[in-house]
């Protein structure tokens, strides 16, 4: 092989390997499975609330350190929001199963919660100064694969 065909041979390589962590991640490009919420700092009614089905195929635990619960490839929501300069945000999910939540904000980073909602087995997320922008949401269901009904909470007064 000629050093060219091998600098070509090895950068398609370094390439391969780049993108194959980008495969695995979520797939926030997707079109959300529940639909999309547009909502502007200090909006009525609050909360708002989406019913969904919690859960997926895919685990958590092995996309996201410290996440946990099995949800789906695309969002469940998606949030635009516009922030103001005094509201948190809260996204919190009510349902008789055992659910959890991933997001991926705006600032690109990724928050999970488990049980911290107010009914024990339900999760619930508090960014208090939150950024304007998008949030892509999975409800994820404890343990199992299996869907259950679930409703997200947005609000930026209450933790459900």
């Amino acid at each position: 092989m000629s050093p060219i065909a091998r600098i070509f041979a090895a950068g398609a390589a370094l390439v391969a390997v780049a993108t194959a962590g980008v495969a695995a991640a979520q797939n926030y490009g997707l079109a959300p499975a529940y639909g999309t919420v547009n909502l502007t700092a200090g909006f009525t009614p609050d909360p708002v609330n989406v019913n969904v089905l919690s859960g997926g195929r895919i685990d958590a635990a092995t996309r996201f350190n410290g996440c946990r619960g099995f949800i789906a490839e695309a969002p469940d929501v998606r949030l635009n929001y516009r922030a103001g300069t005094s509201l948190p945000l809260i996204l919190s999910v009510n349902s008789s199963a055992d659910t959890t939540l991933v997001v991926n904000g705006p600032d690109g980073q990724w928050y999970c919660d488990d049980d911290g909602g107010n009914t024990g087995m339900n999760p619930s997320l508090r960014f208090g100064s939150p950024q304007s922008g998008q949030y892509d949401i999975w409800i994820g269901t404890y343990g199992s694969a299996t869907n259950q009904q679930a409703v997200l909470s947005i609000s930026e007064l209450y933790t459900h």
